[in-house]
């Protein structure tokens, strides 16, 4: 396909802050956190920090280069780069870790819709210090009607955005969103700076525990950091396939990284002070944000403003990020079905919001969507997180880094020799590619 025949981004900061939004989302204010936690502290923090740097990088640029070179969607993409070969199956990895993501992804995005609400009702303020939080949320997350709804608003936002397109969908709301959630971010970090004994959550964070590291930690963190930066979900392949020939894959893979990691600290940095300052157990799991918050909410001076400005944002960036995942299938459905966007994305939401739906409805007390001993939810969470998108970048720096011809890779890193690329820098990305992530995903796979 002819670069002008397919859509692309209107500019550079366009591409960017989509890429930036499709990796910055619950991932990072919602999952991280809960993951620190469990896994405990500062430990998790930096193996999470080395294998981003040393694997999801490189697994990054690696996606944006069978992107852009092969414009196309996930399938499409691997077809048109290996024509005559089974390569293009490694494309409905990221169809199956969509499906999966969207899943559950929907229920806490609308956990997220109706939580805002709350905040908005005052239902935070420091009168409702002695709720029982944790009973409000078990009643609401597996009631029958309630938690269908605000899903079901969820994937309505989530489709009006892409039904637009990409420049005038997905770029546009990404410009907008991006810089207002950061800003909101930071206002949340400076409040749980100044709570009493805030530093005790600092050091949980900064100061490593080498004892608790297991191999669960380093299976969880490569997960957490393949999920938060939408590798392995074919979101970069698109992306990648929409960004221009002159621009710089490796700038912008590594200011997306960057800032997808900044993320994630700072809202670890907003929520674990306030966990420590108020004696919450910072282990809750998935609950961490939607039980022990609005605890902490309660109990602070102007706590609906907060809790307001926090749910605001989780919404931003699931919705930033939703519209990347349901892109991948409405990709896919243009390209290998020939069906309309309209049409693609009807059938996109449609299968979001039925599984979704099941998800939501294996929450409840005795629901037979279970699977060894795991609701539909934690399922596909796990499934998507520690193995389909593990599964998916290794594919990924396997094509690249085995099959893809050195000098195809090379001449999309350098848009055909336009951009100055140091040969030390170029050849360590290939070499990371081709020997060092494979190796590495391979071995935490075997040993976790």
């Amino acid at each position: 396909m002819k670069e002008s025949d397919r859509s692309s981004f209107g500019s550079r900061f366009g591409v960017i802050v989509a890429m930036v939004g499709s990796a910055v989302g619950l991932g990072n204010i919602w999952r991280f956190p809960y993951l620190v936690g469990e896994n405990g502290g500062a430990a998790f923090i930096l193996i999470y920090l080395l294998f981003s740097v040393l694997i999801s990088l490189p697994v990054f640029c690696a996606e944006f280069v069978i992107g852009r070179r092969g414009r196309a969607s996930a399938v499409g993409a691997f077809r048109n780069l290996a024509p005559g070969t089974k390569w293009y199956l490694s494309g409905f990895t990221s169809i199956l870790a969509v499906f999966l993501i969207l899943s559950f992804y929907s229920v806490v995005g609308g956990w997220g819709i109706k939580y805002m609400v709350d905040s908005v009702l005052l239902k935070f303020t420091q009168d409702a210090a002695g709720t029982d939080f944790a009973a409000g949320f078990a009643q609401f997350s597996t009631g029958n009607w309630a938690p269908l709804v605000y899903m079901l608003i969820f994937v309505v936002i989530t489709a009006a955005v892409v039904i637009l397109g990409v420049e005038k969908g997905i770029e546009r709301f990404s410009k907008w969103i991006m810089p207002i959630l950061f800003v909101l971010i930071l206002v949340l970090v400076v409040r749980s700076a100044f709570l009493p004994n805030s530093d005790v959550g600092y050091r949980y964070l900064f100061q490593p525990d080498f004892s608790k590291v297991t191999s669960q930690t380093f299976i969880a963190a490569l997960g957490q950091s393949f999920f938060s930066m939408s590798l392995g979900m074919g979101a970069i392949i698109i992306y990648g396939s929409y960004v221009k020939k002159s621009d710089n894959i490796l700038s912008h893979s590594a200011i997306t990284v960057g800032l997808d990691t900044l993320f994630a600290l700072l809202a670890a940095c907003a929520i674990m002070p306030a966990v420590f300052s108020f004696g919450v157990e910072p282990g809750q799991g998935p609950g961490l944000v939607f039980v022990t918050l609005p605890h902490i909410f309660s109990n602070m001076p102007l706590g609906s403003l907060v809790a307001f400005l926090f749910f605001f944002s989780l919404l931003l960036a699931a919705v930033s990020s939703a519209i990347s995942l349901v892109e991948v299938m409405v990709s896919f459905l243009i390209e290998e079905c020939r069906c309309s966007r309209k049409l693609a994305v009807f059938i996109s939401i449609l299968t979001q919001a039925v599984f979704g739906t099941l998800c939501s409805l294996s929450l409840k007390p005795g629901s037979p969507l279970t699977l060894g001993g795991l609701t539909l939810f934690d399922l596909f969470d796990k499934i998507s997180s520690d193995y389909v998108l593990t599964i998916g970048a290794l594919l990924i720096v396997l094509f690249v880094g085995w099959k893809m011809k050195k000098a195809d890779f090379m001449d999309e890193m350098t848009s055909g020799g336009t951009i100055r690329l140091p040969k030390w820098l170029a050849n360590t990305i290939y070499w990371l590619i081709k020997a060092v992530a494979p190796l590495a995903i391979l071995t935490i796979l075997i040993f976790s």
